[in-house]
C-alpha cells in the first residue's frame, strides 16, 4: 500500500495553510486522494491541479508539473525545451548544483513560458536564495508547489478550449498515480 505524503485534505492545508486560500478550499477529514479524484469528477479542474502540486513531495510535483506541461504544449521552443530539461534534471539529481541552475535558468527566462515556471520550482525547492544585499533567506515549502500549479495552468491556456478538460484530466490522473504508487519512482 502507497505511504502518502498526507493523508488526508486537513494535512494538506494544515501544512501549506496558503492552499486553502489560493484554492478556495475548506480542510476536512476526507482522504487526500479521494477528494482529488472528486475535484476531478466535478470538473474543478484548476483547483484539482493546485490541490495535486501540494499534495506531491517536491521532486514528483516537479516532475508531475514536466509531465503536465509536455502532454498540454507538445510542439515547445527550444527555450522550452532547456527549461524543462534544466528541471528533469534535478528531479533526477536533486543536488544543490542542480537546483541552482534551475533557478538561474527560472529566473532569466520569460515569466510567459509555463517551463520557466518549471525550473522555478526545482530552484524553489529547498535551501536558501540571495535578495538583494541581505543575508540568504529560506525558500518557503509551499514555493516549489505553488510554481507547479502555474506551470500546469499556464499550459494549459495554450491548449484548445474543447481539448483543455481532456488533457488536464490525463494530467490528474497521471499526478493522482504518481501519489498513490510509492514504487512508481521519478
Amino acid at each position: 500500500m502507497a505511504r502518502l505524503r498526507f493523508e488526508t485534505v486537513r494535512d494538506v492545508f494544515d501544512a501549506f495553510p496558503i492552499a486553502q486560500h489560493e484554492l478556495s478550499l475548506e480542510p476536512n477529514d476526507e482522504p487526500s486522494l479521494q477528494f482529488l479524484t472528486g475535484l476531478v469528477a466535478r470538473d474543478e479542474l484548476d483547483k484539482a491541479v493546485g490541490f495535486c502540486a501540494f499534495l506531491l513531495p517536491r521532486r514528483e510535483a516537479v516532475w508531475w508539473g514536466c509531465r503536465s506541461v509536455r502532454t498540454l504544449v507538445p510542439a515547445r521552443s527550444a527555450e522550452e525545451e532547456q527549461a524543462i530539461a534544466v528541471a528533469e534534471q534535478w528531479v533526477r539529481e536533486p543536488e544543490e548544483e542542480r537546483r541552482l541552475a534551475a533557478l538561474e535558468l527560472g529566473v532569466h527566462s520569460s515569466s510567459k513560458l509555463p517551463s520557466t515556471y518549471l525550473a522555478l520550482a526545482a530552484g524553489w525547492s529547498g535551501g536558501r536564495v540571495n535578495v538583494g544585499a541581505e543575508a540568504p533567506v529560506a525558500i518557503p515549502p509551499h514555493q516549489t508547489a505553488r510554481v507547479v500549479r502555474a506551470a500546469v495552468l499556464i499550459a494549459a491556456c495554450r491548449v484548445e478550449m474543447a481539448q483543455k478538460p481532456e488533457l488536464l484530466r490525463r494530467c490528474l490522473e497521471d499526478g493522482i498515480q504518481i501519489a498513490s504508487d510509492e514504487t512508481q519512482g521519478v
